[in-house]
């Protein structure tokens, strides 16, 4: 058999990663990650009013460098057995473009606005908005918010979208259409970014943009002008159509072909979102619950239409039918904070280090931090007195989004020390995933088995057991490093015929599971309580 490559693109929160697999056998012969440069400087955010956005050109140099140093790694005739080429990113991380499908802030007089720069997923400017929207969708004679979990999130589309054009006249006048990153993505890389044309990822529209076949696309014209004028002729100049990642978005460019040194019959992929690819390439199968565990998760189970199709799950991101995989419905959860709480405590003991000490003391400091604070951490007992936190530091995303929540800390006191506290957050994040857990099951939808990926599930094994304590049910880690690109490359291979279906490419293409974390029967009555007193809490300052 000719060997046939696929490339994998994954976009996350701080950095690209590239990975070049072999169709058939799923062997990984490249792979290269990098950090957005502006972005990690700091450029065009504020975390203080919940402000993310990032710049276009740190995915456009990206895209290159990374395919380039992951193609380099490779033997070098595989350049030209390369078939498919497939993208995730975060999302909803939408921008306003041109009539070309152009950023605005690709333009010499948007470059340093970031209103016409990709807004990032956790990027909770839109508050206010999205309040709006659940309010006017819950008295409206067809409920849009039916099929996202009955709330609409100030993370996702809409919401960025209409503030964005509250805020800033400029985006107001030059605005033609607006784009999800997964979609631009994938776009470029086909030379065709026509906002009216090119294909749009079912995945993205479905969870986050409110579209549905039953509202034959996405709401009524009537319904985002009564929301607000400002949105009056816009659904004219977005979508009607989507389409599952099994399909081809087109082919390379000419442009990018040279750029990549590839041939212009790859096939690109249509686009999707890094949790629903991730699935894929932690090999989910129906009720299998896939947890993607880094800055934030994002959980994703897949279920039979016929089985589950009827049923409106509360309070999750949305149920579409193919955002995972085609002929599935595809249900998304997750949490505004997993990974980001630890950081947050890291920066909290870090900051004045480097204040006081200088940057080497706290770097250092910083880099055995949050290993040690997990060692020590290990060793402590659980009892029904621990201290109990809530995980909501970046508001709370399922179930039942509401991103003005706030964390909190409960039962201090003198002998509390940094261990204590941080197995506490740790405990919140454990708590904050059993309560989505319950949530899919109280709605009538089975958990069969938890499969993790992600920088946390691979690098942190306390974190993990006291996830699998506190849902009292086994969890497998994916050996995948990098799942999600893995899935990229999966959905890549269908797309460009190398496989028939996503099934049969996890068969030929997944790497199995390396790790297995089993509830300790001891500790379960334990967390039990305790998760009744986070709940309590919860309740507490939620009702404030």
């Amino acid at each position: 058999m000719t060997n046939q490559y696929v490339i994998g693109v994954d976009f996350g929160s701080d950095s690209v990663r590239a990975l070049v697999v072999n169709a058939h056998s799923g062997q990984a012969v490249g792979t290269h990650v990098h950090e957005y440069t502006r972005w990690k400087q700091g450029l065009y955010c504020d975390p203080a009013t919940s402000q993310f956005r990032q710049h276009p050109l740190d995915y456009l140099e990206g895209l290159e460098i990374t395919i380039n140093e992951a193609l380099a790694q490779a033997p070098a005739d595989v350049r030209q057995q390369v078939v498919g080429i497939s993208i995730d990113t975060t999302g909803s991380t939408p921008c306003a473009v041109d009539e070309t499908g152009l950023p605005l802030a690709l333009r010499p007089d948007f470059a340093e606005n970031p209103n016409g720069m990709f807004i990032l997923w956790k990027d909770h400017t839109a508050n206010a908005e999205a309040d709006e929207i659940n309010d006017l969708a819950h008295h409206w004679d067809i409920d849009y918010t039916k099929y996202v979990g009955g709330i609409y999130s100030s993370e996702w589309f809409w919401a960025k979208l209409l503030r964005t054009l509250r805020v800033d006249e400029a985006v107001r006048q030059h605005a033609f259409s607006w784009i999800e990153h997964c979609d631009w993505m994938s776009a470029v890389l086909t030379g065709n970014t026509n906002p009216l044309t090119l294909k749009r990822s079912r995945c993205a529209a479905g969870h986050k943009a409110l579209w549905h076949s039953e509202f034959h696309g996405l709401p009524s014209d009537e319904f985002l002008t009564k929301l607000d004028p400002l949105l009056s002729g816009l659904r004219d100049r977005l979508f009607t159509d989507t389409y599952t990642a099994d399909q081809s978005m087109g082919t390379l460019s000419a442009e990018w072909a040279e750029k990549l040194g590839l041939s212009t019959d790859v096939v690109i992929g249509v686009g999707a979102f890094d949790a629903h690819m991730g699935a894929i390439g932690a090999e989910i199968e129906p009720y299998a619950f896939v947890r993607i565990i880094g800055t934030s998760t994002c959980d994703i189970l897949m279920a039979p239409n016929e089985e589950i199709g009827h049923r409106l799950i509360r309070g999750i991101c949305g149920q579409v039918d193919g955002s995972v995989a085609p002929g599935m419905l595809g249900l998304e959860a997750g949490q505004s904070a997993f990974g980001d709480v630890y950081a947050w405590f890291a920066r909290l003991i870090t900051t004045p280090v480097r204040e006081l000490l200088g940057d080497e003391a706290a770097d250092m400091l910083g880099r055995k931090l949050i290993p040690h604070l997990s060692e020590q951490a290990a060793k402590l007992p659980v009892t029904e007195s621990d201290v109990v936190a809530l995980d909501w530091i970046n508001g709370r995303r399922t179930p039942d989004a509401n991103h003005t929540l706030k964390a909190a800390l409960s039962g201090l006191n003198l002998g509390t020390d940094a261990a204590k506290v941080f197995k506490s957050l740790v405990e919140a994040t454990a708590f904050g995933s059993r309560s989505i857990v319950e949530r899919f099951i109280q709605e009538g939808v089975p958990i069969r088995k938890v499969i993790a990926i992600g920088g946390v599930a691979k690098k942190s094994p306390f974190v993990m057991q006291t996830l699998a304590d506190v849902l009292n049910k086994p969890i497998q880690v994916a050996s995948a490093d990098q799942a999600c690109a893995l899935g990229a490359a999966m959905c890549a291979a269908v797309a460009a015929g190398v496989h028939p279906t996503m099934e049969a490419a996890q068969h030929a293409m997944g790497s199995g599971f390396d790790a297995e974390y089993q509830p300790r029967p001891q500790l379960v009555p334990v967390y039990e309580k305790l998760y009744q007193k986070y709940l309590k809490l919860g309740a507490f300052i939620e009702g404030r």
